[in-house]
């Protein structure tokens, strides 16, 4: 039972980076549409925050299948 608790935990962080990572994704393009002459400043920016992003999102599965 605690098992099936923990893959429910950790598919519910994955699907929320997969949101977030999105996000992230449509709005650089955006970004970059509207202005792009700062494409690169951009892409470095999407890349740190869905990094950080994806981080969160591990530490999430780690402790769904931890507790």
């Amino acid at each position: 039972m605690t098992g099936s608790i923990a893959a429910i935990g950790a598919g519910l962080a994955v699907i929320g980076a997969g949101i977030g990572i999105g996000q992230i994704g449509g709005k650089a393009v955006e970004g970059i549409a509207r202005q792009p002459e700062a494409a690169s400043k951009i892409q470095t920016n999407m890349i740190i925050a869905a990094a950080l992003v994806e981080g969160v999102a591990l530490f999430a599965v780690v402790v769904a299948m931890i507790g």
